[in-house]
């Protein structure tokens, strides 16, 4: 294969571009809505653990306070 000054030598070329059909990705979409129930029922977890260690402290605290 010979290469000439004229051709391209590939800087700024799309590699195996997306047609835009495929590259379009919707708001409420199935996969969208299972990501957003996941993130929140994480969200609803990390937030009883939190509630459940703050209340813990408060009753360690409240049992040390009792006991001194």
């Amino acid at each position: 294969m010979t290469s000439n000054s004229t051709d391209n030598d590939g800087q700024g070329m799309i590699v195996n571009p997306r047609p835009t059909a495929d590259n379009q990705d919707w708001d409420g979409d199935d996969a969208d809505r299972a990501d957003r129930l996941r993130f929140e029922e994480e969200q609803a977890m990390i937030r009883e653990q939190s509630e459940a260690r703050a209340a813990a402290k408060a009753a360690a605290e409240a049992n040390k306070e009792a006991h001194a």
